[in-house]
């Protein structure tokens, strides 16, 4: 049986859309997806009211929720004590979504934790991949029932798509090169505000790189948006969904997972 995925990320709430937000409830009152993953930056400056709004919001939407950390999600440069010693104080409002894996029909989700509260250099907005991290998603692959289709969610592309906005993540392409060979099929992401789904070769595999749009007023080369992701056994294709003239357009072939 067909499954639907509905990706959505960079929300940041306290610079949301709310006609964006509004849209995107309504097609997931309408069209029902199996599962909502949202890959990081629901927040704009890691504010209770913030989270607070965020988790109302996706609590709202009565569908199963995995909610990645972003860069935004955690509190910045100018609250240290928070940064350092309680950076995930605030996530009470969507505590149970944090990193939760989902297992759907046929279809494994396995968080990856892509932010830092520090780094060795100026911008640590920017991704980086712990080998603690990294160690967690592959055991969780391990655990995936054999025959699934695995899907990796994490806030920063591992690698560059092509988009205006960057990633730079640190240790990035060693994730996705092990991530290949423990048998993952793709890697959801966000950060960079714009759609993309590119297919990457890495150990003999082919992985596809699939990247959302915002929900927020920050957009860049493209309207408020995200991705659908129809699985069908082997096969998934993701449609990038626009509030625009153009509301749903393919954004890859359909693939065949392996």
């Amino acid at each position: 049986m067909p499954v639907k995925l509905f990706h959505v990320s960079d929300v940041h709430f306290g610079a949301e859309d709310p006609a964006a937000l509004a849209w995107f409830a309504r097609l997931v009152g309408e069209e029902k997806p199996d599962a909502v993953v949202m890959t990081g930056d629901l927040t704009m400056r890691a504010r209770t009211r913030e989270f607070k709004a965020g988790g109302d919001w996706l609590r709202s939407l009565g569908v199963p929720v995995t909610v990645e950390v972003g860069n935004h999600d955690i509190p910045y440069y100018w609250d240290p004590f928070r940064r350092f010693l309680a950076p995930y104080q605030r996530y009470a409002a969507i505590e149970k979504m944090i990193e939760k894996p989902l297992e759907l029909a046929g279809i494994t989700i396995v968080p990856l934790k892509t932010t830092a509260r520090a780094q060795w250099r100026w911008n640590w907005s920017k991704g980086r991949v712990s080998p603690r991290a990294l160690a967690r998603a592959l055991a969780l692959i391990e655990e995936a029932p054999r025959g699934n289709l695995i899907f990796v969610a994490a806030h920063h592309p591992l690698i560059e798509g092509g988009t205006r906005g960057t990633a730079k993540t640190q240790r990035g392409d060693i994730a996705l090169a092990a991530l290949a060979e423990a048998g993952a099929h793709a890697v959801l992401s966000g950060h960079v505000h714009d759609p993309f789904d590119i297919p990457v070769e890495r150990c003999g595999r082919t992985v596809r790189m699939i990247g959302a749009g915002t929900l927020s007023k920050r957009v860049r080369n493209h309207p408020p948006a995200f991705n659908e992701i129809r699985i069908d056994g082997d096969r998934f294709e993701t449609l990038a969904r626009t509030l625009s003239p153009e509301p749903k357009h393919s954004i890859s072939e359909t693939t065949r997972a392996g």
